[in-house]
């Protein structure tokens, strides 16, 4: 066994001792909305946006992106479990930035080893292994974070199954400071009507 999951394991019972009330929360989120941001370890939605647990439902996903999975869990999120608002939150020094479907489907193509980056580019192994399939997957990478934070918003908005009166807010959260800065255009396109 590994000591990460060692490590999970002690934080867990640790957790479990101080758990008390928190089996009775309810199935729905208390405060009614729903985040949608990025895997990025750096980013904490309970700190940065004040939640408890219980409080909100978070989607996360490389880049944040609001791919068919993500509109899905929306969806759901609305529809079953009474969410009234949406925010759709990006960050600073992005990884979907520092490379491109190509890229990606080139580097899986060589082999299935994690990759390595330098001033020059990705670079493979090549160790063998590798698959075209990647070749053939929209990775949802972006080259301008406030842009794609637009387009995510507008295709949420857009989405039929999307209800016109919920509001969608853009944001991008900037790992420098910790603050969230709003993106105006995409928080006027998810405006509620």
């Amino acid at each position: 066994m590994s000591n990460i999951v060692n490590e999970i394991k002690s934080a867990n019972a640790e957790y479990v001792a101080s758990f008390g009330e928190k089996g009775l929360l309810p199935l729905p989120p208390g405060r009614q909305f729903a985040v949608l941001t990025c895997m990025d370890a750096r980013l904490d939605p309970a700190k940065y946006a004040g939640l408890a647990e219980g409080d909100a439902h978070v989607i996360r996903n490389a880049g944040g992106r609001a791919s068919d999975d993500a509109i899905r869990s929306l969806v759901i999120s609305y529809k079953l479990l009474g969410t009234k608002e949406w925010f759709v939150i990006h960050h600073t020094d992005c990884g979907m930035e520092l490379f491109d479907n190509e890229i990606m489907g080139n580097l899986l193509f060589g082999s299935l080893k994690t990759a390595s980056v330098d001033a020059s580019g990705w670079h493979d192994s090549n160790a063998g292994g590798g698959t075209s399939d990647g070749k053939y997957v929209n990775w949802l990478t972006f080259k301008d974070n406030a842009e794609s934070v637009v387009e995510d918003v507008q295709r949420i908005r857009n989405n039929p199954m999307v209800p016109k009166e919920i509001p969608i807010y853009g944001y991008i959260y900037d790992c420098k400071t910790g603050q969230l800065n709003e993106v105006a255009e995409a928080t006027e396109i998810g405006k509620a009507s």
